[in-house]
Order: C-alpha cells, then structure tokens, then sequence
C-alpha cells in the first residue's frame, strides 16, 4: 500500500490502460472509429482548458518576461541540446524507437496543471507559473514541429512539415482559442466543475494512450522490448530530469531571481507535457510505432511527478522555516 500512495490515479489508469491494450487491442474499422472518437476528445480537452484558463492572470504573469524567457529557454533549448547528446548515446542502449522516443520528449513543451500544483505547494509565483506554462503550451504548437524536423534530421524518424503542423493548430490551438473567446460565459462554470472537468482530461489522454499501444502491440512491442530497455530507460530519464533541475536551479539563482520566481522557473522548466505530447505524437509519427516512441514520455511524466511532489513538499518546508532568506537553501 505505500507503494501504491507514491503514485497517482492516473498512473495507476495509464498502466491498467497499457495492459489493457496489450490484452485487447483495437484494430481495423473498430481503431478507425477509435481514432475519430479521440480526436474529438482532445479537441474538447484543449477547449475546456481555453474556457478554464483566466486572462487576469495571464495578464498579471506576462509582466514577467525575464522568467518566462527563461522557462521557455529550458523547455526548448537546455532539454533539446541535452536530448542531442543523450542520442550521442542512447542509440547503443536503447531500441531505436526508445531513443527516438527521448530525442522527442525533449521537444516537448512544458506541463500546465501540475507546473501550477507544484509551484503553488511550494510557495512560488504562481500567477507567473500559469502564464509561463500556457506560453509554454502554445508556442509549442509550432515550436515542437520545428524542433523535432531539427534533432531528428539524422535519425531518419520524421521531418518538418507543414501539414503536421496544420493539424496540430486545428487539433489543439482552434479549440484553445474558441474556448479562451467564450471563457467570460463559460469560465466561472467551469471552474465550479473543475475536478469533472480533470476526469475528462485525463480520459482523453488515456483514450489516445489505449490507441497507440493497441496499434504498437499489432507491430509486436513487447516482443521486440526487453527488461533491460525499460531499466535504461529509467536511468536515463532520471538522468535529464536531474540535469535539467539542477541547472534551471542554479541558472534562477545566479540571475539573481527571488525565491517564489526560482520556484517557478524549476517547476515550469523541468516538465514535459503528456496530454500536448501524446496527441503531437500521433500526427508527428503517422504510420510509425506511436506506442513505443510515448513509452519514454510515459516514464518521464511519472518520474517528473515523484520528484518534483518532493521537491515542492521541501521548497515549502524551507520557506517556512526561513522566511527572510530570499533564495532558501539549496533543494
């Protein structure tokens, strides 16, 4: 049961989504109707969070554009230059898929819910955090395209295209706008239904996990994945998400940025979105083995979780026991 409480529910229904797929999976007419029932299903999810999202606080966080220059230079700078030598690397380690599955997680952009939980526990900006994780999220629309045409030129994976990012815009930044255009009518009420809100979210994103693995299944996933891989597969992203907090740490502090904007810069660039990433991936990788190259997101998100719930519980701690100290201790 200790276990159990390390991680969320929604881990816990990604695995069972996995498994799910691995035992029963979706094929032919039944994967076609899937695949349409799924893009209606982020189109509302990206909506939702358009409707949800405040411009007062938008509005009161893009004053500070120092930190979000620096949060949006660690989300799509410092982890694509870390996830460049890591591929120096990886391709010995790791199945080819699973490498390229590193290399596109560091394109990705940066959380939004859980950026803004975090910073929030551990007493940081968080008007900032929201406004600099939605930019985030945005740009990334076109960002991530650019980026992942650029890293993997000589991985052979996939290119730039216009068409992908096309898609993308209509799949998630038409609907982001419709719902920001209606958030004065729709905001308080969805705010008010925020946690069912959450729920369908979150069974968007498993919807579209259930589809890539059931299609990564029928190319024989798990036959071609040892233990091994997944055991490296850990460490490595252990490895990026480690680099990535210390630096974002001491890139804050050395900028001379006050406690509460340090909170915001680790918190809001340290993280790669699964719900922006899992959707990009399937436009991104039509055709290829979708399932095995989300598997190194999967396990980022969940590591990105444990350690940063850890690292906000400290941050707090520390800022209650010395609340003249501007920085606070070393996390």
């Amino acid at each position: 049961m200790g276990l159990l409480r390390r991680f969320d529910p929604f881990t816990l229904a990604l695995v069972a989504t996995i498994a799910l797929a691995s035992l029963l999976p979706v094929s032919g007419d039944a994967a076609a109707v899937m695949r349409t029932v799924t893009n209606v299903a982020i189109g509302i999810m990206f909506f939702l969070y358009g409707a949800r999202l405040s411009r007062q606080a938008v509005v009161e966080g893009m004053a500070h554009w120092r930190l979000h220059l620096t949060v949006f230079a660690s989300t799509y700078v410092l982890f694509p230059i870390l996830g460049v030598v890591l591929s120096l690397v990886t391709p010995s380690l790791l199945p080819r898929e699973l490498a390229v599955g590193v290399l596109f997680l560091t394109t990705l952009p940066s959380t939004v819910q859980s950026s803004i939980a975090f910073t929030s526990i551990a007493g940081g900006n968080v008007a900032a955090a929201i406004c600099s994780a939605s930019i985030s999220n945005l740009a990334g629309i076109l960002v991530t395209p650019l980026l992942v045409g650029l890293v993997m030129q000589g991985t052979g994976a996939v290119g730039f295209s216009l068409h992908a990012v096309e898609t993308i815009a209509l799949q998630l930044f038409l609907p982001f706008v419709l719902g920001q255009v209606l958030q004065p009518w729709l905001g308080a009420w969805a705010l008010r239904h925020k946690t069912t809100l959450g729920l369908t979210d979150r069974g968007s994103i498993l919807l579209v996990v259930y589809l890539a693995f059931s299609e990564a299944i029928s190319q024989g996933l798990w036959e071609t994945l040892a233990p091994l891989d997944l055991v490296v597969l850990l460490g490595v992203s252990a490895l990026l998400l480690t680099a990535v907090l210390v630096i974002t740490t001491l890139v804050a502090r050395r900028s001379g940025f006050s406690r509460e904007d340090e909170i915001t810069i680790v918190f809001c660039g340290s993280k790669k979105s699964l719900a922006t990433g899992v959707p990009m991936a399937n436009v991104l990788f039509a055709g290829g083995p979708v399932g095995t190259i989300v598997l190194p997101l999967m396990v980022f998100h969940q590591l990105q979780l444990m350690v940063c719930a850890a690292l906000a519980r400290r941050y707090a701690a520390r800022g209650r026991t010395t609340p003249n100290d501007p920085l606070g201790s070393a996390p």
